[in-house]
């Protein structure tokens, strides 16, 4: 059977923040491996029995590590090959997350024949997280994909008419009509080719709503497709969960207490490979084929002797041969075609493209990460009596300002800490600042209420002047004093006016006390955000750029939203985000 193949080390790039945390887990699990801990997936005293039958004095062994979703398809391929074959061989399955494995690899851990992962995304995401440790990226042989599964909408049976009521589709997750849920794109390649085909329903035009698409969807990350899974099955709403049709199968063929159905996005869907590699290249697979003949001369005559690369040829050649075995798991053709006789998916194969653009999911990946990157924020609100004129539309600034932040609230996820301070002079004695509410989870019902109320309470605080340079000095110093490292660290100001305080410090006093008190281990960015046409944008501008923060200008409500889109997505390019 002919098999196109090529040798793979891909252009690299640089992994976000959590790629390089998740080597630490996965040089874990080398030393689970080693250890003995890590249990194969496989049945071979059969297949060992078998070659004995055979007359095979000794039997080569075949190692190969396999995404968790096809390990037990190709444990039964395996079981049937070593048992049939007259090569003297017993083959293992060691089902391992794509993830843990592309790490393994890239550190030089891994010592398997061959790996299946679920998405050639891994690939690039092992030559990345290589060259991360200052190593070249592993040579290894890619060949042409064993199987394809597309990219889906899971829910509930239970809430599967409610879920037909209207078509399901990106473009509705873009608006915010369908409850999505996105396991972890650092660990599911199906949620990172799902945002590829997200992005490619958005506006090229705004990219923030594809921002804002994936801060909403970030506000709760499961910790794994089964955790998403039950969520959905346990929800009174119907929800979706954005996966892999061959995990919808793996679900329902587990026998659970309410099935899943996979929905098909009307408007076109993406679908994963799983490419058969050779952990050798073609050079060393030469090499070693060459000492198992040199060795062959010493080999009792009764015994089949066949080289590595012959053995995982002919296990390949049994996987391509097992299209049946592979229906049954969940899994369509290569190309994508094929029927399924599976409870809650679609006996016909829907259209979808592969998920090729490695480089784009990359993209998508680092994006990713600075938007779901935990936030601790002190808001930092101005209550002076400027924020009762009216603007533009005829609401008055603090109007404006409330119907903002109840929407800016919705955005946030129950881990980000929140704190509210307000300000004008002479706000709380000699100080131009009050502290209203403690920076602390949103995820607290009591403390997420104490905001709301403090938020409907800011009409009747208005008062007084700006005291805009005490305030910002103040703040940041209040953040680094309860640094958290595991977070990022800001201050969030919003004022509708230029420092009125005449008897605070002036900006150049206020700059050079930011620049003595500056720590690069402990960077707590101002990011300000003015409203009206009476601030003084230059000055905002001076105090985010020695901050490392950012200054926006807003004037009607919905540009508060955008701005926090915007503060929020730029994170990592600051201060000279373009």
């Amino acid at each position: 059977m002919s098999v196109g193949r090529h040798s793979e080390a891909a252009t690299a790039k640089q992994p976000g923040r959590r790629l390089i945390l998740s080597i630490i887990g996965a040089v874990v699990v080398v030393g689970l491996v080693s250890s003995g801990v890590f249990l194969w997936v496989g049945g071979y005293l059969n297949p060992l029995f078998a070659s004995a039958e055979a007359g095979c004095t000794e039997t080569e062994q075949l190692s190969v590590v396999a995404d968790t979703s096809i390990a037990p398809a190709l444990t039964e391929i395996a079981e049937k090959f070593d048992a049939n074959s007259d090569l003297c061989v017993t083959t293992e399955v060691t089902a391992q997350d794509s993830a843990d494995t592309a790490a393994v690899v890239a550190s030089g851990g891994e010592e398997s024949d061959a790996w299946i992962p679920e998405s050639s995304v891994w690939l690039d995401r092992m030559n990345a997280t290589a060259t991360s440790l200052g190593q070249s990226p592993p040579e290894v042989d890619v060949r042409e994909s064993i199987a394809s599964s597309p990219v889906v909408f899971a829910g509930a049976a239970t809430k599967a008419t409610e879920l037909a009521a209207e078509p399901v589709s990106w473009a509705r997750v873009l608006g915010g009509t369908l409850p999505t849920i996105l396991p972890d794109p650092e660990a599911s390649a199906a949620s990172l080719a799902g945002l590829l085909a997200l992005r490619g329903h958005s506006s090229p035009d705004d990219p923030r709503q594809f921002a804002g698409a994936m801060i909403e969807l970030g506000k709760s990350i499961p910790a794994s497709t089964g955790a998403a899974f039950g969520t959905v099955s346990a929800s009174q709403d119907p929800a979706v969960v954005v996966t892999s049709e061959a995990q919808v199968a793996a679900y329902n063929l587990d026998d659970p207490a309410e099935a899943l159905v996979a929905a098909y996005p009307v408007d076109g869907t993406v679908s994963l490979d799983y490419p058969f590699v050779s952990m050798s290249a073609p050079d060393d697979a030469a090499e070693d084929d060459a000492a198992v003949e040199a060795d062959a001369d010493a080999a009792p005559a009764e015994t089949p002797v066949a080289t590595r690369s012959e053995l995982l040829d002919a296990f390949e050649a049994a996987v391509r041969e097992s299209a049946k075995t592979l229906a049954a798991a969940g899994f369509r053709a290569p190309d994508g075609t094929g029927e399924l006789d599976i409870t809650g998916l679609g006996a016909e194969a829907p259209s979808a493209t592969a998920a090729l653009d490695g480089a784009a999911q990359l993209e998508i990946l680092r994006a990713w990460s600075v938007l779901t990157l935990r936030s601790r924020m002190l808001a930092v609100i101005d209550v002076s009596g400027s924020m009762e004129e009216p603007a533009e539309n005829g609401l008055r600034r603090i109007d404006i300002f409330q119907q903002a932040a109840v929407g800016a609230m919705q955005k946030f996820s129950g881990e980000v800490e929140l704190g509210v301070w307000v300000f004008s002079t002479a706000r709380n004695g000699d100080l131009d600042y009050e502290d209203l509410s403690p920076i602390a989870p949103l995820g607290d019902a009591a403390h997420s209420q104490e905001i709301a109320g403090i938020i409907q309470s800011l009409p009747a605080r208005l008062g007084g002047a700006t005291g805009l340079y005490d305030t910002t000095l103040a703040a940041v110093q209040r953040v680094r004093e309860t640094y958290d490292p595991e977070k990022v660290n800001s201050v969030l100001l919003f004022t509708d006016g230029k420092n009125e305080d005449e008897n605070g410090i002036d900006l150049d006093t206020l700059l050079a006390e930011l620049a003595k008190i500056d720590d690069p281990t402990k960077p707590v960015p101002v990011i300000m955000i003015g409203f009206g046409p009476d601030t003084d944008l230059a000055a905002m501008q001076r105090i985010a750029q020695a901050t490392k923060g950012a200054a926006y200008s807003a004037s009607k409500p919905e540009d508060l939203g955008t701005v926090l889109v915007d503060a929020l997505s730029q994170r990592s390019c600051r201060p000279n985000c373009g």
